[in-house]
């Protein structure tokens, strides 16, 4: 369970790493420019991501458990 745990940790700050990228960054890699609300839609959209590993993280203990 310490690796899952580790897991858990990076896929963490991977999240947190993006979320201050997305709201330093005044444009994106297109040229567009960020405002905030756009910023907040981007943060949205890496939550929803990082809130997909999670159930599917959650998904694969429960698996793992009932097997034991």
């Amino acid at each position: 369970m310490k690796v899952w745990h580790e897991l858990n940790i990076f896929w963490l700050i991977m999240f947190l790493i993006g979320a201050v990228f997305i709201m330093v960054r005044n444009v994106d890699g297109a040229g567009a420019v960020q405002t905030p609300q756009v910023k907040l839609v981007s943060l949205a959209v890496l939550f929803g991501f990082y809130l997909f590993i999670w159930v599917c993280q959650f998904i694969t203990l429960y698996f793992i458990k009932s097997h034991k």
